[in-house]
């Protein structure tokens, strides 16, 4: 990162201006994607007060970081602090908006109504897929005696609701073949 000062920075010791590299450098790291940024520096003092902005360009944004304390380091330590937060708010924003399940799951040929969920899974893959049923057709309320008739077929978990209570359930069989029950 190309960094560019306005201001007098006179009033720095070598400790704090590696200090303040270091700082420097981290941001560089978040900001700098394939190209090399350019950061400008604006250092003015108003009595005992002094004021830091940085402002760096980053995906067609403008960031300012905006910092002011008695001592020139912490006011620039500020500015830093201040627009790495903005960045790191800002990559999380996109990357968390503009990623989408084609991005993130490989490519399969699509299941077709027919086919079972076996089929699909001979073919060894890095990344499990999902497969939608819709939960509502043909279902009714189930007693717990209907539930352990339907949990026979060979599955191992059933997710009814109870006409009881008409409250949600899943039973689940365990390997000692007893079953439990968890009641919502």
């Amino acid at each position: 990162m190309k960094v560019t000062y306005k201001g007098k920075l006179d009033s720095l010791l070598d400790p704090q201006r590696r200090k303040l590299d270091a700082k420097l450098d981290r941001l560089a790291k978040v900001v700098d994607g394939r190209e090399e940024r350019e950061a400008h520096f604006i250092l003015t003092s108003e009595r005992h007060q002094h004021n830091a902005e940085i402002t760096v360009s980053v995906r067609d944004h403008v960031m300012v970081g905006v910092g002011s304390s008695p001592d020139l380091l912490s006011a620039m330590t500020t500015a830093i602090d201040k627009l790495e937060k903005q960045v790191r708010k800002m990559r999380a924003k996109v990357r968390d908006t503009h990623r989408g399940p084609d991005q993130t799951l490989r490519k399969k040929p699509v299941a077709e109504a027919g086919d079972a969920p076996e089929d699909v899974a001979e073919e060894p893959e890095t990344v499990g897929k999902v497969f939608r049923v819709n939960h509502r057709a043909n279902q009714k309320p189930l007693t717990l005696e209907e539930a352990l008739l339907a949990l026979d077929d060979g599955r191992n978990y059933l997710v009814y609701r109870d006409s009881e209570s008409d409250r949600l359930s899943v039973l689940l069989r365990r390997r000692d073949g007893n079953f439990d029950l968890v009641e919502a």
